[in-house]
C-alpha cells in the first residue's frame, strides 16, 4: 500500500503518517511548511517518520506542485493540508485561507479527476456548523460558519462532494471536533494552558469559561481517518468527536489535577469567530467506520501534559 498525506508535518498529519508507516504503508508526505507557527515544531513532528525507510517528504504547496507525479502508484490520499486558525482568518490574511484551504483542495481534486479513481479522505472541521440551536450536531444540520476559516473549510468540503458527483471520485469528508494531544499546535488552548501551568505563566481564557467543546484525542482522530479510507461511504461526511461535551471551566479543573499546579487564570473577552458550543453526533461514523472514541479527556490531557513537559 502507498498513501499520500498532505499537511504531513502538522499536528494530525504527522500522527497519521506514523500510524501508516508502523503498519508497513509507504507514505509520500507533502507539506508547504506555512509560517503560521515555527518550522522547528513541524520538523520535530516528523522525526519519527523520517527515521523510517518507507517515508518520503516533498516540500511545497499543492497549488504549485506537479501533483500527477506525486499520485503515481498511490492507493489512498489523506488531505489534511490547510491554513489553520479561526481567529487569524479575519482581515487581510483571508487570502491565505482561500489559497491554502480552497484553491489547494481544488487543484488536488482536479489532479485526482484526471486519473483512475483513488480514495480521498478530506479533513474538515466542526467549525463548518457555527452556533447551532440544538446539540449534538448531526451531519445534516445546517452549516452556518461564524468565522472565515469555517467558510473556507465548508467550501473545500463542497468541492470534494462536487467532484464525487461529477467525476465519481470516491471522496469522504471528516468533520473533526477540537483535536488535542501530543504535537498540538502552539496556538491551541490545551497547549497554551499546559505550557502556562508548566512555566508558571498566565492562562488567558476567552469568555466566561462555560462554553463547551467535544474534545477528541488525536489517536482517535487517526483511527477514524484510516477507517474512512477503508470503509467510508464515498460522497458522505462524518463527524468525528470525543463523545462528551465539556465546559472549558471543567477543563481547567482537570488541568489542575493532571499537572498538580495552581493556575493563574486571566479572563478576557470572547473572541469573534469562536463557537459557543459543540457536540458531535457520531452515529454515522460508528455505523460505517466502526468508530468509537477510546481516550477519555483526563487520560488524553495526561498524555499531552507528559509531552509538553518533555519540550521544556
Amino acid at each position: 500500500m502507498k498513501a499520500l498525506v498532505t499537511g504531513v508535518a502538522g499536528f494530525i498529519g504527522s500522527h497519521l503518517a506514523d500510524s501508516l508507516l508502523a503498519d508497513g504503508v509507504e507514505v509520500v508526505g507533502v507539506d508547504a511548511f506555512l509560517d503560521y507557527y515555527p518550522r522547528v515544531a513541524k520538523e520535530r513532528n516528523l522525526e519519527s517518520a523520517r527515521s523510517r525507510s518507507g517515508f518520503r517528504l516533498v516540500e511545497g504547496a499543492l497549488q504549485d506542485l506537479a501533483l500527477g507525479e506525486l499520485l503515481d502508484g498511490v492507493d489512498h490520499v489523506y488531505h489534511l493540508a490547510a491554513q489553520a486558525g479561526v481567529r487569524a482568518s479575519w482581515g487581510r490574511d483571508f487570502e491565505v485561507y482561500t489559497s491554502n484551504n480552497v484553491l489547494a483542495t481544488q487543484r488536488l481534486l482536479e489532479a485526482l479527476a484526471a486519473r483512475d479513481p483513488v480514495r480521498l479522505v478530506m479533513a474538515s472541521s466542526s467549525s463548518v456548523y457555527g452556533d447551532a440551536p440544538t446539540l449534538p450536531l448531526a451531519e445534516d444540520a445546517a452549516c452556518r460558519p461564524v468565522s472565515p476559516y469555517g467558510v473556507t473549510k465548508l467550501a473545500a468540503e463542497h468541492l470534494g462532494l462536487l467532484y464525487h458527483r461529477n467525476h465519481a471520485l470516491p471522496v469522504v469528508a471528516l468533520r473533526y471536533f477540537t483535536v488535542y494531544g501530543p504535537r498540538q499546535r502552539p496556538d491551541m488552548a490545551f497547549r497554551r494552558f499546559l505550557e502556562a501551568a508548566r512555566d508558571g505563566g498566565v492562562l488567558h481564557v476567552y469568555g466566561d469559561g462555560e462554553q463547551t467543546r467535544d474534545f477528541t484525542f488525536v489517536r482517535d482522530i487517526v483511527s477514524a481517518t484510516r477507517a474512512a479510507a477503508d470503509r467510508g461511504v464515498p460522497g458522505r461526511v462524518y463527524n468525528v468527536g470525543g463523545g462528551e461535551r465539556v465546559p472549558l471551566n471543567r477543563v481547567l479543573e482537570l488541568i489542575r489535577e493532571v499537572t498538580g499546579r495552581e493556575l493563574d487564570i486571566r479572563r478576557e473577552a470572547a473572541q469573534k469567530g469562536d463557537m459557543r458550543d459543540t457536540a458531535a453526533d457520531t452515529t454515522a461514523a460508528e455505523r460505517d467506520l466502526g468508530f468509537r472514541s477510546t481516550i477519555a479527556l483526563p487520560e488524553g490531557l495526561a498524555a499531552e501534559w507528559a509531552w509538553v513537559r518533555g519540550l521544556a
